[in-house]
């Protein structure tokens, strides 16, 4: 059965409750993102037990995902990524318990997959002919390919400086894309004033609730994968945000319906990169959301968002939680690709390799304790992003 319940502001604001049988997008009382809600308390009668022998996909967990009674997903294998004890690089920095999530093993080679894969299935059952998104790259081809096994008309919008792998998959997958100049923020905005007027259906981070729903299966992946003892820290790269607020939505429902011990959550180290870096400033400046930032540049494609709709609830989550925000060098991170791939034969995306160059940031200030367990996100694969290893 689905607990699936309603959609709620995530301010909250006064028009907080919403119908999630109809197409929803921005909380329409103050234009906030919404959320998916459960009957949490109904849920406690869902035991973790009954996990065992369900298929390996995030569809697992699908009595608390955005799906009514009856109702099938839109699915290609998505989830249940492998959680690989990094023995050798945990010996270099003193850790006795690193793990890396390998995200790069989803469909359309990154954790794009997971969230487009939920979106996707809610607009499907909901009735949408045509579906847009701006992109950097993993979440135009995760969307494209979603929307090709759904027989839904796919529009994306990328920055004309992506790089080509990211084109051309969108376009084997039967997508039309729209190159603009500028960042991912002027491929969303040309994509909502083109889209709008046409009825499309926006699938855009945190411009619809349902993207969250597929990110947040990564902490409940993480509980199941390690018995239910979660990690001390979880170290996150982060450009628009949903794998976080994804995951902090997680832990508050585990811990509603009785499948996690309330209060200790992981400490979420939010990662960006010092050429894009919103969050770390605003993080930094004790501010609730993060400003505009600048000439936003890195070759991480997923770290270049200048301005995330969700970036309070990233910052939320970073702070109650007691974790922090970091910036990382291309430099840095690209080399810290290469080190996950000599040591630990995981194909890292440079969002991957930032993540372990904050980690040796955190161990060099003595932050994290050696007995401690600490969770690495690989978010995508390097195959697209075989341009940046040749020239450094």
């Amino acid at each position: 059965m689905s607990y699936f319940s309603h959609l709620e502001c995530s301010v909250p604001c006064s028009a907080a409750r919403h119908d999630a049988s109809v197409e929803q997008h921005l909380c329409p009382g103050c234009g906030m993102p919404l959320l998916a809600s459960y009957d949490l308390q109904a849920a406690r009668a869902w035991k973790k037990e009954s996990l065992r022998g369900r298929e390996a996909t995030m569809w697992r967990y699908r009595e608390l995902m955005p799906l009514f009674d009856g109702e099938r997903p839109i699915t290609l294998g998505e989830g249940w990524t492998p959680l690989i004890h990094a023995k050798r690089l945990g010996r270099g920095l003193g850790l006795e318990r690193l793990f890396v999530k390998d995200e790069s093993l989803n469909p359309t080679n990154s954790f794009k997959a997971r969230g487009l894969a939920a979106a996707v299935t809610r607009a499907a059952l909901l009735g949408a002919n045509t579906l847009s998104v701006p992109s950097a790259g993993n979440a135009a081809n995760a969307m494209a390919a979603y929307a090709a096994a759904a027989g839904i008309k796919a529009k994306v919008f990328m920055p004309k400086d992506v790089k080509v792998p990211f084109i051309r998959e969108c376009e084997l997958y039967g997508a039309d894309v729209t190159l603009v100049d500028g960042l991912i923020t002027d491929a969303g905005r040309i994509a909502a004033e083109t889209g709008k007027p046409l009825g499309w259906y926006d699938v855009s981070t945190l411009k619809e609730p349902y993207r969250i729903e597929g990110k947040k299966t990564m902490a409940y992946e993480l509980g199941e994968q390690l018995d239910w003892r979660f990690p001390d820290w979880i170290i996150y790269p982060t450009g628009g945000g949903t794998g976080m607020v994804g995951m902090w939505k997680a832990f508050a429902e585990m811990e509603a319906i009785g499948w996690k011990d309330p209060g200790r959550r992981p400490k979420m180290v939010s990662v960006q990169a010092e050429g894009c870096a919103p969050i770390v400033r605003a993080f930094e400046q004790g501010a609730e959301r993060s400003e505009m930032f600048a000439n936003a540049r890195t070759v991480a494609d997923g770290l270049r968002v200048p301005k995330a709709i969700g970036d309070f609830l990233v910052l939320r989550a970073v702070r109650e939680s007691g974790g922090t925000a970091i910036a990382v060098s291309d430099r840095d991170m690209v080399a810290d690709m290469r080190e996950l791939g000599t040591l630990e034969g995981i194909s890292a995306a440079p969002e991957g390799g930032a993540s372990l160059t904050a980690l040796k940031q955190l161990v060099a200030r003595g932050v994290v304790a050696p007995s401690e367990t600490v969770v690495l996100f690989n978010t995508g694969g390097a195959l697209k992003y075989l341009d940046v290893l040749e020239r450094r």
